[in-house]
């Protein structure tokens, strides 16, 4: 059987599409934010979703695989991005019917789907395609450091899952609406499936991972903008060299700090506090400093989902007026998010 090829430099038509999103057993609404991602940013592509036992839902229809073939899915999407990155065994069986109601298989998962003897026989025997988007490119250069033509924005954040995605996808089509040459450069998975391309950063080895950002976002025009997806955070006790290795490759010229308001604690470890938007603002600027003198911060993008419309508004003017800086949140969109986009296009005075 042929080895699925990885999506590093390939376009989005290449992955079978639509998709039937496949949420698993998942119980926990974070780890289904591959679905959600999906079908928030590319939800012309979805037909439905299917699950085997969760108790998360992306509102889609719910369709077999079957039913959903019917309706023109051609990929199954495993919606889920769990720690650890794996295919638990209570998943096979609903992967496999996939499979046979003639759905190709993409995922985003550590674990590679080939490695499943089921779902490998499966695969080989029905003629059906095994996707992993979590592969990274071969021949990574290590990085150089050297800085490059065009213009580029990163999303960083105080933990991770808390919308620096969701950011950089809003801040490129506000960009773009603003006639701005602009490219989204996605990061993780979700992104890939959105985008069609990327580097999964978390997969690399660590000593390329900042010459596979350097690789992700190359040399343009001087006006060309890269909005780059952030990963983790700087201050996160598993995932801060990756957020480090992206930093340094990416050599931004601008970033946005993303935090969710009421998180006190790392996500998924509670011993650790979170650090504050001012330190995150403070150790970006110290540590991007290396490859980007000139890096700055243009403004705080807040998840503020769980407040309500009068409580969020509040909360961004407030933001701004600590902070000396805009304060958006961009599913809320409106004037704060504009004056967020503009102040990361506007050139600082004595640029």
């Amino acid at each position: 059987m042929s080895t699925p090829s990885a999506l590093s430099d390939t376009h989005v038509g290449a992955l079978p599409q639509p998709y039937l999103l496949f949420l698993g057993d998942t119980t926990v609404p974070g780890y289904a934010k591959t679905a959600y991602g999906v079908r928030d940013w590319a939800g012309d592509l979805c037909v439905g979703e299917w699950a085997c036992g969760a108790t998360v839902s992306t509102g889609l229809p719910v369709l077999t695989p079957r039913e959903a073939k019917e309706r023109g899915a051609k990929g199954l999407v495993i919606g889920v991005a769990n720690a650890g990155g794996f295919i638990p065994d209570s998943w096979v069986d609903a992967l496999v019917e996939a499979l046979h109601a003639g759905l190709d298989i993409i995922s985003g998962m550590h674990m590679r789907l080939a490695e499943i003897p089921r779902l490998a026989a499966a695969a080989e025997l029905l003629g059906r395609r095994l996707i992993d988007v979590r592969t990274p490119p071969r021949n990574i250069p290590i990085a150089s450091g050297r800085k490059r033509a065009g213009k580029r924005l990163l999303t960083v954040g105080t933990d991770c899952a808390l919308g620096k995605k969701y950011t950089a996808l809003a801040l490129a089509r506000a960009f773009a609406v603003r006639g701005v040459a602009v490219d989204f450069r996605a990061t993780g998975q979700t992104g890939i499936l959105i985008a069609g391309s990327g580097i999964p950063m978390d997969a690399t080895i660590a000593d390329f991972s900042a010459g596979a950002a350097e690789m992700l976002s190359p040399a343009a025009h001087a006006e060309h903008w890269d909005v780059i997806e952030g990963q983790g955070s700087l201050f996160h006790p598993a995932y801060a060299g990756v957020s480090l290795a992206l930093l340094h490759g990416s050599q931004p010229d601008v970033f946005v700090v993303c935090h969710q308001p009421g998180r006190t604690h790392v996500l998924g470890h509670p011993e650790f506090v979170l650090p504050t938007i001012e330190q995150v603002i403070e150790l970006t600027i110290q540590l991007g400093q290396r490859t980007n003198p000139a890096i700055r911060c243009a403004g705080i993008s807040l998840n503020t989902g769980h407040l309500d419309a009068d409580a969020a508004q509040e909360l961004l003017t407030r933001t701004a007026t600590q902070l000396g800086m805009p304060a958006a949140d961009p599913m809320r969109g409106g004037e704060s998010f504009d004056r967020l986009a503009q102040a990361a296009l506007d050139e600082p005075a004595g640029a």
